[in-house]
């Protein structure tokens, strides 16, 4: 079959980097099993222990119902949708209508992407290309999302300096100087708590994002897969919605995936102003026709129960005393790195005796079978760094640290 038959913008994207790293870690499975380096991985973000025993039970309860294995909608069923917005209520004290502000995703990822493409107009040249502006580092699906839609992904710097909140206004100048036209602006990504830096922002921050966004007349979309994952009161992450003005601008997407760890599960939802669910709804009518309603009803019932929020609560403790140990560890190891104020994320700086992070990462899987992700991935830039998803088991980040003793990975 001739390649020219497809899109152009997908015939020149790479597979994600995460299935590109997984293929080459069987690759090398057998060899690093021989001497005694079964590969542990720290790569993908995905919690490696069990969904709440409540919710199996509901399923299980459910799955008795025959009315219940039929067609869905892609707006998601009607008790599905109250309960994400008693959620929102109880988390965030913001009012959303189940009618018109809330609808279900197949994971945060799929409603992003459907997302982008709702929004930006397709275009070949990147000189008509409109441009969608994101967090950089971040996800490493939003630049390829963006590209396959025909638009352009323009990075906005996080760090250190500027306290991980940069000054909007000032990197709108920035853009303008570089020569790109701000009319072609369609939207802002924002990711706090953020992968794969795992900081956070203040409410404050979300409210100057919320008024940049409605002055300039753009969507701010904020991507808020990871906020019941924290380590202390003081950083508890906000939803932009509490914000003033947000739902005349604001998406925002939440996922299962992460505080209940039903990875596999697939299971998000959409929520904000009207006309951006709206024609979100439009986008996702042609692409799917809903979501597993014994899934959404059992997942109702685990947004509203006690039982979900000990597990979230539970954990939390688990990852913090996880986290703390494995910071701990490397720390004795010559690096220099802070317990992270969100997520399961670690973003760690390199020995500069390795070349680049591609270097290091490679080294780490081929001697050691430790599997991460180069900084690259996440931002072109980040050259010395290495993101390290820390959801292993307490044996193998024991595991870990000792290879990277014996190997030769110190800093």
């Amino acid at each position: 079959m001739n390649e020219d038959l497809f899109n152009n913008q997908i015939k020149n994207m790479r597979n994600y980097i995460m299935f590109e790293i997984k293929a080459r870690q069987l690759e090398l499975t057998p060899e690093l099993i021989k001497k005694g380096r079964k590969p542990i991985a720290l790569s993908m973000g995905a919690p490696v222990d069990a969904v709440p025993d409540f919710v199996k039970q509901k399923v299980i309860e459910y799955i008795k119902d025959d009315s219940l294995g039929t067609y869905s909608t892609p707006k998601g069923e009607k008790k599905f949708l109250c309960a994400v917005a008693d959620r929102m209520k109880k988390r965030f004290n913001v009012e959303l209508n189940p009618n018109n502000e809330i609808f279900s995703l197949i994971g945060s990822k799929e409603g992003i992407s459907n997302m982008i493409k709702a929004i930006v107009n397709y275009k070949e040249n990147p000189n008509e290309q409109d441009i969608i502006l994101i967090p950089k580092p971040g996800y490493a699906s939003y630049t390829q999302m963006i590209r396959s839609s025909g638009a352009l992904a323009y990075g906005i710097e996080l760090s250190e300096e500027n306290n991980y909140m940069p000054d909007l206004e000032k990197e709108l100048q920035k853009l303008i100087q570089k020569g790109y036209d701000k009319n072609k602006i369609k939207a802002l990504i924002i990711n706090y708590p953020n992968n794969p830096l795992g900081c956070t922002c203040t409410k404050e921050y979300m409210q100057q994002c919320v008024d940049f966004c409605n002055k300039h007349g753009i969507v701010l979309i904020s991507d808020n897969a990871y906020c019941d994952m924290y380590y202390s009161d003081e950083y508890k992450p906000h939803s932009a919605l509490e914000c003033k003005g947000a739902m005349d601008c604001c998406v925002e997407m939440y996922s299962m995936s992460k505080s209940y760890a039903m990875t596999g599960w697939r299971l998000g939802w959409a929520c904000g102003n009207a006309t951006v669910i709206k024609m979100l709804s439009r986008m996702k009518s042609t692409v799917d026709t809903g979501i597993f309603k014994v899934l959404q009803y059992a997942s109702a019932d685990l947004l509203e129960s006690e039982e979900g929020q000990k597990y979230i609560d539970g954990q939390n403790k688990k990852f913090k005393e996880k986290l703390q140990g494995f910071v701990d560890g490397l720390n004795e190891l010559g690096y220099s790195i802070k317990m992270p104020k969100a997520t399961f994320y670690l973003w760690l700086k390199i020995p500069e005796r390795f070349k680049d992070c591609v270097e290091f990462a490679n080294q780490m899987l081929e001697k050691s079978g430790i599997v991460i992700v180069p900084g690259t991935a996440f931002d072109k830039t980040a050259t010395r760094y290495v993101r390290l998803s820390v959801v292993a088991q307490n044996d193998d980040l024991k595991e870990i640290l000792r290879r990277m003793k014996e190997d030769g990975f110190q800093y």
